[in-house]
């Protein structure tokens, strides 16, 4: 059986958010990781299975995380297409799976990233047909696995996505109005917070809510990955069901309830609190968040609490321009963190 790069080195990369490395970096320290090293949009690690599945169960704020499998100096697509054909794929799936492939590509000689793609596919298909005389379906939605691949400096590394695809889709956005908030960044700003639960949380222009369940996860502990039906890290070679097994279910007794009044939003849109409270419905607790349709200005006084918000304004509302102004209200003893989080983020 061949050994990956991945088993030699037990180095793995995480994707996250560019302006998000430092806070990825803190995370996945306290998940367990090691040896961690900052690169553009995302982070070097090393880990042993147990924290490989744990990052990728309860990880807030990275979004995939890659197991590379060969690193090869690449200067055309008929190389790549070659060296790619010669990698064991029955080792890693089989032909009743279905799989997709994602590119990157950057200063380097092979110049697009889909034909990359396409290239790269074409030498998997190929492997199994002369193999067997059968060919994996490709499933660009919804596959069983996602290979990656990353050209840079005509470098290439051939990677399987352990996540299974973006861990931002947390399964319990079941409704969204204009620009929601990625889920990640969502996160992010929560961290940022400092929040624990020791004041009530208070979102006046939630929208549909994603910065409300953030918190309700992060309070009642559960895995941002907890909805998540499948995981790359199964088809690995070195893949131990019983380590996973215990790993999750770890985590999952941690779990607690959302005491009542804790967190709440409001928003001016009735559509978008029904939006709201529809996705509250995915969460246990989620009846315990209290949804108002108000408008922000017509709120007297928010006393002794957290304010976090996502005002919707400029280019991301398709308006072209910033808030122009916002009313005072009554402020006590109140946190607020909101506008000033995009631009420290980006």
């Amino acid at each position: 059986m061949t050994t990956f790069e991945y088993q030699k080195s037990r180095r793995f990369f995480a994707q996250i958010a560019g302006g998000m490395e430092e806070f990825g970096k803190e995370e996945l320290a306290e998940l367990g990781a090691a040896d961690i090293k900052t690169a553009y949009r995302g982070l070097y690690f090393n880990s042993d299975n147990k924290v490989l599945y744990t990052v990728n169960y309860k990880s807030r704020l990275v979004t995939r995380v890659l197991a590379p499998l060969l690193t090869f100096d690449c200067h055309s697509t008929d190389y790549l297409y070659k060296t790619a054909k010669s990698i064991p794929w029955r080792e890693i799936f089989d032909t009743d799976h279905t799989f997709a492939v994602y590119s990157s590509v950057s200063d380097s000689k092979i110049t697009h990233s889909k034909y990359a793609s396409l290239r790269l596919k074409d030498a998997i298909v190929d492997y199994f047909r002369e193999l067997s005389g059968i060919r994996p379906n490709i499933e660009k939605q919804y596959p069983d696995i996602w290979i990656n691949l990353h050209i840079e400096h005509n470098r290439a590394v051939i990677s399987v996505d352990t996540s299974g695809g973006s861990l931002h889709r947390r399964g319990y956005r079941k409704q969204a109005g204009i620009a929601p908030m990625q889920e990640t960044l969502a996160a992010a700003i929560i961290r940022l917070t400092g929040w624990k639960g020791e004041k009530p949380l208070i979102d006046p222009m939630c929208g549909s809510g994603t910065l409300l369940f953030e918190a309700l996860m992060k309070y009642c502990r559960i895995p941002a990955a907890f909805n998540r039906k499948q995981f790359g890290f199964v088809f690995l070679p070195d893949y131990e069901s019983g380590t996973w097994k215990t790993v999750r279910q770890k985590m999952n007794r941690q779990i607690r309830q959302l005491p009542e009044k804790l967190i709440s939003g409001s928003d001016i849109s009735r559509s978008a609190i029904r939006d709201a409270i529809n996705n509250s419905r995915s969460f246990q607790s989620g009846r315990n968040i209290q949804f108002e349709t108000r408008d922000f200005h017509d709120i007297k006084a928010i006393n002794d609490s957290i304010i976090v918000t996502n005002p919707p304004y400029g280019i991301r509302m398709g308006k072209g321009r910033d808030l122009t102004s916002i009313r005072q209200i009554s402020l006590k003893n109140a946190k607020i963190l909101g506008v000033g989080i995009r631009k420290l983020l980006f």
